[in-house]
């Protein structure tokens, strides 16, 4: 046949039957879990069955039939294409936001019931100016935050607290437990200690945000309105040492974004904060059934400090979120046509990046093991990549100030504790860690260290 003749290139399609299995094994789960706010008791089904692992193995065996990709959906109303090739997903990330916008329409529909003006949903202009508020504030790029000293004594308040806490149930810390204490973390480091105890503020971004896994339900404009008051009075105040001073700051600087939209990126931040506290309890979960790794990070804070030095705690934070990420499906939005190998996608089509295929696909030795020292060396086990944060120029701009505050809690808890499994629910070093884990019904044991009370 010439090639005047032959037929255009076009996108592997998956068939009926594969289609099927992906969207009752990849992407139902994915929504039946809850996307914004998760659903405890429905993520404790999900890691009965081991959902993710299955859905790594299914989107394998799309992959060895089609190829690397991208591989199109036989689905009809939403052209949605699944990214099975890490360099393709290196592609999309770093293509962020053109061609390839954060800001999908599912996206929208979900983030606009409590951040309708959030970065990560914008367009067009008010996107750069807002993206650069978020670096400024957040201090992207600065494993150190310039706020590092109160941040880290805010951590220290915190562990104390779920030591005490713990020692009151018997040694054994509970995800409720370790949740009330987070929050209050959380709020003290974004809004001031005056917000401490403002359960109000985040109990409120609840409730949004259980309406946001919904998408298309009416908006809670009462609710919201209430939340960004509050948020709003928190701003005004600004305390020393919180995020929200450093927020106003730049407000008042010359980032050349307006007030109201300066409030409206704090959502975000304290959305993000709630998927660092879930990897928060799987690392202390690790950390109780690896006592080598353990032993580490203690050395490791009794040398350094339980503070920003803590690069081996931060490598376990980094390696928990490989193993269970807090965001599994990374989307993207395509601008324009863009051309692939097997060739063109039009514009306006849905890009799924799954991030546990990434993390634990192609069989590397490491996939299922606990392997935090990866992280010290380079950008973590296996071929990669490995995507905690995303990636590309939309990575997530908390990504140092989430990895100080939670490996300044691991160092400090290790300094005062020993770990160890508390059931019923509990991972060993001497078996393939499961490819889900719920934090809801996660135990770990304290026991008090003779040399810390000396």
């Amino acid at each position: 046949m010439s090639s005047s003749t032959a037929r255009p290139r076009r996108l592997p399609r998956t068939s009926t039957a594969e289609t099927a299995r992906v969207v009752t094994g990849v992407l139902v789960p994915l929504i039946a879990r809850g996307l914004i706010l998760r659903r405890p008791r429905i993520t404790g089904l999900l890691e009965a069955v081991d959902v993710d692992r299955r859905a790594v193995a299914t989107l394998e065996a799309v992959r060895r039939r089609h190829g690397a990709g991208p591989v199109r959906l036989r689905l009809p109303g939403r052209r949605i294409v699944l990214v099975l090739d890490g360099s393709d997903a290196r592609r999309v990330l770093d293509g962020t936001p053109e061609p390839f916008t954060p800001a999908t329409h599912e996206k929208r529909a979900a983030l606009d019931q409590f951040e309708p003006h959030g970065v990560l949903i914008s367009q067009g202009g008010d996107r750069p100016a807002r993206r650069r508020l978020n670096e400024a504030a957040l201090e992207t790029g600065n494993p150190v935050h310039g706020h590092a000293e109160l941040m880290t004594a805010a951590v220290a308040a915190c562990a104390a607290e779920l030591v005490t806490a713990a020692r009151a149930d018997d040694g054994v810390l509970t995800w409720d437990t370790f949740a009330d204490a987070w929050w209050r973390l959380v709020r003290t480091v974004v809004l001031g200690g005056s917000a401490r105890d403002d359960r109000r503020v985040t109990d409120d971004l609840a409730v949004l945000r259980r309406a946001a896994n919904w998408g298309f339900l009416p908006r809670r404009r009462r609710t919201r309105a209430r939340f960004l008051a509050r948020l709003d009075r928190h701003l005004d105040s600004a305390e020393p040492g919180s995020l929200s001073a450093a927020l106003a700051a730049q407000v008042q600087g010359e980032i050349g974004t307006s007030r109201a939209d300066a409030v409206e990126q704090v959502p975000q931040w304290l959305f993000a904060f709630d998927a660092a506290g879930m990897a928060t309890m799987r690392a202390l979960a690790l950390l109780a059934a690896h006592p080598g790794a353990a032993e580490e990070l203690r050395v490791e804070a009794a040398s350094r400090g339980c503070g920003p030095a803590a690069a081996f705690a931060r490598a376990c934070v980094q390696e928990s979120l490989r193993l269970w990420p807090t965001t599994p499906a990374v989307l993207r939005e395509s601008t324009r046509r863009t051309a692939w190998r097997a060739g063109p996608v039009p514009e306006g089509s849905l890009f799924v990046i799954h991030a546990p295929l990434l993390h634990r696909g192609g069989g590397h030795q490491d996939a299922d093991r606990f392997a935090p020292h990866a992280w010290l060396d380079g950008a973590g086990p296996g071929p990669g990549p490995n995507v905690p944060f995303s990636a590309g120029p939309a990575r997530c701009a908390g990504e140092d100030v989430v990895l100080l505050l939670t490996s300044a809690l691991l160092a400090r808890l290790l300094d005062q504790v020993d770990l160890t499994p508390a059931g019923p629910r509990t991972l060993a070093a001497d078996r393939p860690l499961p490819g889900t884990l719920s934090p809801f019904g996660l135990r770990v044991r304290f026991a008090q260290r003779s040399s810390s009370a000396t």
